[in-house]
């Protein structure tokens, strides 16, 4: 169990380090999208293939059926997250992505059948009053954000449904199995979509495809991978809750990179989800959960 811990600590560290190449980025965010998730399912597909041997008549066209809407659910967040956040202030969208555990347990009742515990609803407040402690003296409820705000709180639902269909599939014979095709359905339609803004056949520079390399292995490969294997291991409210932690591991690295120093609210909402975690990871503890082959 505490080897599924690190794993899904790992995925939350990995994660977090989207938002430091987007911003280092210059391609299209559209394109940008579409080209990690084309990385992320080539980079995966040995590992499909060996598991469509291994489970050879286990995986139907109904499992493969199963990949297509979170697919198609991971390319509208991602597309639309992007625009959300270049339309409102920083802080707005931060409150707004880390509002994904209060909407993750309507989301788990519904496709999981899973209903939030005490211990979960306790440690739920918990974070989320960190989360608004340190975006409350930026916040700005200038109705000229509304329209970024409004796209960002869609796109903050859509990554809950994703995260809470990853939960719902976690029958299928492996998380590759699911998450190859998943990845590739979003690939084509995000780039689908990006086919009506910019032609993405062009020269990328090697900066530019080191950052598209980047961001296809290690937030997407190994973190939105790791994320979805601990939808498998764990109630889906403790990783909802425990991946809040990007924004911590996202200001110790913007501190690291650019000397970003952050003000006092960052520590104390980091202590708070701190807390959080460890009041839902410890109960998770108690409790040995399945084990998922790598």
């Amino acid at each position: 169990m505490l080897a599924n811990v690190f794993l899904l600590l790992l995925s939350v560290f990995a994660a977090s380090t989207a938002v430091i190449m987007i911003k280092a980025s210059t391609t299209h965010p559209v394109v940008l999208a579409s080209l990690r998730l084309f990385v992320a399912a080539l980079v995966l597909l040995p590992l499909f293939v060996r598991d469509l041997r291994r489970y050879r008549g286990l995986y139907t066209r109904k499992h493969l059926a199963g990949s297509v809407l979170p697919g198609l659910v991971l390319a509208v967040h991602l597309m639309s997250w992007v625009v959300g956040a270049r339309m409102t202030p920083t802080a707005n969208a931060s409150l707004i992505v880390n509002l994904v555990p209060l909407a993750m347990p309507f989301f788990l009742l519904w496709l999981a059948q899973e209903p939030l515990t005490r211990r979960e609803a306790l440690a739920t407040a918990v974070a989320l009053g960190g989360v608004v402690l340190l975006t409350a003296s930026d916040l700005s409820l200038n109705p000229t954000y509304f329209a970024g705000d409004l796209i960002s709180f869609g796109s903050m639902l859509f990554y809950a449904l994703y995260m809470a269909l990853g939960r719902r599939n976690r029958s299928f014979p492996s998380v590759w199995l699911y998450l190859v095709p998943l990845y590739g359905v979003a690939a084509v339609s995000s780039m689908a979509v990006a086919l009506f803004f910019v032609n993405p056949i062009q020269p990328y520079s090697a900066r530019e495809g080191a950052l598209i390399l980047g961001l296809g292995i290690v937030p997407t490969v190994i973190g939105h991978s790791l994320l979805n294997r601990a939808m498998r291991t764990f109630r889906g409210q403790i990783v909802s809750i425990v991946n809040m932690g990007q924004f911590v591991f996202a200001g110790l690295m913007a501190y690291v990179l650019w000397r970003e120093v952050p003000h006092w609210p960052f520590y104390v909402a980091s202590v708070l989800l701190a807390c959080s975690a460890w009041m839902v990871v410890s109960g998770s503890l108690q409790r040995s959960g399945p084990a998922d082959r790598l």
